[in-house]
């Protein structure tokens, strides 16, 4: 089967010496806040899906697999997050589509370190407060929480 089908993934045309503020290049910023909504919501659809499948599977073996289950059932959301953000798309397949991968704060794809820090980051302040995107409002490239504290920032992929 031919590669031409496959869409290279855009470097940075830049290198970043400094990270990036939303003045002087806007549009790796624009609409970042409401695409990042849309992609959580996907993934919720898509980690929802797996879970009830597994779960269908609970109930196909007549319970068996219920522990295994319960013991996996907290680990894949940590699981697709971390993985997918730390592979080579910096991106979840919510983010993909909506156009918007992570970033170091170097311009580089995050590590698998780096990708958990943030998954477990992302949970953490979700669970605690549930107002996540407050602190995005309040600077001008809408880094969240678990952005500042894991040290990455998330990015148009058609700003690079």
């Amino acid at each position: 089967m031919s590669q031409r089908f496959l869409p290279e993934k855009p470097e940075l045309p830049f290198a970043w010496t400094q990270e990036p503020d939303s003045m002087s290049h806007p549009e790796l910023f624009d609409g970042v806040m409401f695409r990042r909504i849309i992609a959580y919501l996907i993934d919720v659809i898509i980690l929802s899906g797996t879970v009830l499948f597994l779960w269908f599977l609970v109930v196909m073996t007549l319970g068996l697999l219920g522990p295994i289950a319960a013991l996996i059932t907290p680990v894949i959301p940590l699981a697709y997050h971390s993985l997918l953000i730390g592979g080579p798309n910096s991106a979840t397949i919510g983010m993909r589509m909506m156009g918007i991968e992570v970033r170091r704060l170097d311009g580089g794809r995050p590590e698998l370190v780096q990708a958990l820090l943030q998954t477990l980051l992302f949970y953490a302040t979700l669970a605690l407060t549930g107002l996540l995107l407050i602190v995005a409002l309040f600077n001008d490239r809408r880094r969240c929480l678990h952005d500042w504290l894991s040290g990455t920032l998330t990015v148009n992929t058609s700003g690079l």
